[in-house]
């Protein structure tokens, strides 16, 4: 199992102008009987001086940022 990422925890975003982005919440959805379904993360980055959130990254997105951000 993957553990789950940190709050403040930056990594590199996909696509062609990627950008630092940092979990600022962690969103668990869990059924009836108590069991975790999904886990989903928000997070934010700086664009043109405004701040953009996104509330359904995963956390294999993140695992691939970090990596991303230290390899450059």
């Amino acid at each position: 199992m993957i553990p789950d990422y940190t709050i403040g925890t930056k990594f590199l975003s996909a696509g062609k102008n990627p950008q630092i982005c940092t979990v600022t919440d962690i969103l668990k959805t869990y059924n009836s009987k108590g069991e975790l379904m999904k886990t989903r993360y928000e997070t934010a980055h700086d664009f043109l001086g405004q701040r953009v959130t996104s509330s359904d990254t995963i956390e294999t997105t993140i695992a691939r940022g970090i990596w991303r951000l230290h390899e450059s």
